[in-house]
């Protein structure tokens, strides 16, 4: 091993740590945060804020063109295209907003809820903030420096959660979303800006311009395609039910949502630059692919498995027995959160290998297969038969898919198949402890209680073994 893998290697795995930190710590800020809001307000609230949400989550994917991979994945010196990547960022974030604007009164309708014209056109201000944002906060992902992204987030959760909680106790409704969420955006960007070691000004070069809009481009179209896959079950479940149906969908799919979002995020903001060191070392990159995948599946599938067995009671007990309808859907989109955690990482693994191409064309498949399947599935059983719809399209068309194109780029995956043996057998034994506890205990929070620490004594003996994957430890993935 060379000396500058072994930096490059100190660096993702210090990178990975601070990430790892700051991702479940915010995580379960946000969640008790979720918790507090949840009894606050209504599942109509809610569906009014997912209209907005689903907004501007679609204007994200695109509103910088893809460049802040460019930062990632590009070699040159940084200070040499930040300035322009910057003005593609802000003046791009900047003209999708003005569309917003006016067309903020058709989308809602089109999605059922015209009352949430005010919260879309408020919340979507996230959008130019995050085109202001993206350059520094991309450099400090290329660098590994995870401390100071931990504090810029933390300082911005802050005030989110406050001022969100204050609104909504004070009858703001869904405005409190919105409010709460562009206050915070101010202070990241803010924080951004000080403390990237790259001073980012806004600046041109039409050939660095061009370069960057050629590699960022697909990956924008890529990301666009994503984010519509996560997105267009909304947009269905909207404007084919209610605000009130829409709101419980938007809290069970949350709910399915939290491993992605504290294992995987955190992962992903170092994965991506870890891959593309290693892209020509093939047999290096699967055996660091197999350790991560082990690790992550590891972590997530218990709290999948749990979500699953367990929706219901979680629902009642944690966020009031209004929300405990979404639970017919919530027990099928636990399943979808596992299959996002592995689809997220054959991603970044594609983005590594070039395979930019590739990802479009499945990302577009993935959506035509999606759309039929969500209104067929919504017509017929609500809520359930979204969630059924997306959890069968995934598992049988779009993961195949994935596992057939990295194959081509070269790329084995029978270590990370291996790797992800332990965990798979420990989440069996978890369920079938589920179905006796819920069989014998009708008391939902006992339910909880009783089945949780069954779960951590029939799963921790299998994984334990899995040890041997965390950094540091040299034993063989498939040992």
């Amino acid at each position: 091993m060379t000396a500058e893998t072994t930096t490059i290697g100190g660096k993702v795995g210090r990178g990975a740590m601070w990430s790892l930190l700051n991702t479940v710590v915010l995580r379960l800020g946000t969640l008790v945060a979720g918790i507090v809001l949840a009894r606050l307000l209504t599942p109509a609230d809610y569906g009014v804020f997912a209209v907005a949400l689903v907004a501007m989550t679609l204007l994200q994917a695109f509103n910088e063109l893809g460049v802040s991979l460019a930062l990632v994945r590009w070699e040159r010196d940084v200070r040499e295209f930040a300035p322009t990547a910057m003005t593609i960022a802000v003046g791009t974030s900047v003209a999708l907003y003005g569309l917003v604007w006016f067309g903020a009164p058709a989308f809602c309708e089109l999605m059922g809820s015209p009352n949430a014209v005010g919260v879309l056109r408020v919340l979507c201000l996230a959008v130019v903030f995050d085109g202001i944002a993206v350059v520094p906060a991309t450099i400090l992902n290329r660098e590994f420096l995870q401390r100071t992204r931990f504090l810029c987030d933390a300082a911005s959760f802050v005030v989110v959660t406050s001022l969100t909680i204050t609104l909504a106790s004070n009858g703001a409704g869904p405005m409190s979303f919105a409010i709460g969420q562009i206050a915070g955006n101010l202070v990241s960007v803010t924080l951004y800006l000080l403390l990237c070691p790259v001073r980012v000004r806004p600046g041109w070069d039409p050939e660095t311009a061009r370069a960057l809009v050629r590699f960022g481009l697909p990956l924008a179209a890529a990301s666009l395609l994503v984010l519509s896959v996560t997105n267009v079950d909304k947009i269905v479940v909207g404007s084919l039910t209610d605000e009130v149906a829409l709101g419980l969908y938007l809290m069970a799919f949350n709910q399915s949502s939290l491993p992605l979002q504290v294992f995987s995020e955190a992962a992903r903001r170092v994965s991506l630059a870890g891959f593309s060191r290693l892209v020509h070392d093939k047999p290096q990159l699967e055996r660091a692919l197999a350790r991560g995948t082990g690790l992550l599946v590891a972590a997530s599938i218990p709290v999948c498995t749990m979500l699953a067995c367990y929706a219901a009671p979680m629902l009642h007990v944690v966020y009031g027995g209004q929300w405990t309808p979404a639970a017919v859907a919530l027990q099928v989109l636990a399943g979808l959160g596992l299959l996002r955690i592995l689809l997220f990482i054959g991603y970044d693994l594609l983005v590594a290998l070039d395979g930019n191409r590739m990802l479009v064309a499945l990302q577009a498949l993935w959506l035509a297969a999606m759309l039929p399947a969500l209104l067929v599935g919504t017509r017929v059983d609500g809520i359930r038969g979204a969630a059924v719809a997306q959890v069968a399209v995934a598992l049988l068309v779009v993961v195949p898919a994935f596992a057939w194109a990295i194959h081509r780029r070269g790329i084995r995956l029978r270590l990370s198949m291996l790797a992800c043996r332990r965990p798979l057998v420990g989440g069996l034994l978890i369920v079938a402890t589920a179905l006796v506890v819920r069989h014998y205990i009708e008391n939902s929070l006992a339910q909880l209680l009783i089945g949780g620490l069954v779960a951590v004594a029939v799963y921790l003996p299998v994984v334990y073994p899995m040890r041997a994957l965390l950094p540091g430890r040299a034993q063989a993935v498939a040992s």
